[in-house]
């Protein structure tokens, strides 16, 4: 093991959202890019009539998305990105045809636009990670079954250490996932400040307003950190994640990029 890297646990799970606010996937492996994940919320809805700062539809403002779920079909061309969406009905559509987007625009009461940007379509940053005992905890807190698609997290990690909220230590330091100078790799930016995302349930769309209640009580509505890539790779299910703290940074790989955004819905 390099010296000054730390054991913390273990990668517990992958998801990926190909489309900003509905369902994600639950991945054994992927390929983790300058920009996050390959084919993380890489497409996502744009309000037509919006004129602000932010233009994207998300959950927070039609809960219902979370209900449509994107897949790609096997007969599709190879690719990271879906063919088509099921919508809470059974009815599949294509991804960027009329009908899904007639179809969302009528539940939310205004156009929408399916739109891709190939450097993802983020909030904060474009990766994020949360420990299976900070899920535990916020459900604990707030009566609920803890339920980790709540969070909507890149990677979910299994630690060493039974206890919540540890990430907000790891701010500053970087976490690569598997041995070796070449494991991929990401520097902690920041905590993961919760919105009214996490009180919607991903099965029915249903809020329970206490989940982030129990965030603010019990953690001043941090949950989870956020990521930049740092040393590109694969990830994969059970591989053991390292800790740099904040000083003592892996070597880093990463050629100069533009602001990447960041990650949420």
């Amino acid at each position: 093991m390099s010296s000054g890297l730390m054991e913390i646990g273990h990668l517990e799970a992958i998801f990926r959202y190909p489309v900003k606010s509905m369902g994600g996937e639950r991945l054994e492996v992927a390929s983790l890019g300058w920009h996050g994940l390959d084919g993380d919320r890489r497409l996502a809805f744009r309000r037509i009539d919006e004129r602000g700062g932010f233009p994207w539809l998300s959950a927070s403002k039609l809960p219902d998305l979370l209900l449509f779920a994107p897949h790609r079909r096997e007969d599709a061309a190879r690719g990271d990105l879906p063919t088509h969406v099921r919508a809470p009905d059974d009815k599949e559509m294509p991804v960027f045809g009329e009908d899904l987007a007639a179809e969302v625009g009528r539940r939310y009461g205004a156009p929408v636009q399916m739109m891709r940007l190939n450097h993802g379509i983020f909030d904060e940053a474009s990766v994020s990670v949360i420990v299976l005992d900070t899920v535990r905890e916020i459900g604990r807190l707030a009566g609920q079954t803890p339920d980790v698609r709540r969070f909507r997290p890149n990677v979910v990690v299994r630690s060493l250490w039974a206890a919540p909220f540890q990430e907000d230590e790891w701010v500053g330091g970087v976490l690569s996932f598997g041995e070796g100078d070449d494991a991929p790799a990401i520097t902690v930016t920041m905590r993961d400040v919760r919105c009214s995302m996490v009180n919607l349930d991903p099965d029915s769309a249903s809020p329970a307003p206490e989940v982030l209640k129990a965030v603010v009580r019990a953690n001043r509505n941090n949950a989870g950190i956020y990521g930049a890539v740092t040393r590109v790779g694969r990830l994969a299910v059970g591989q053991p994640i390292l800790l740099a703290p904040a000083g003592r940074p892996l070597r880093p790989e990463r050629p100069a990029f533009p602001d990447q955004g960041s990650v949420a819905a």
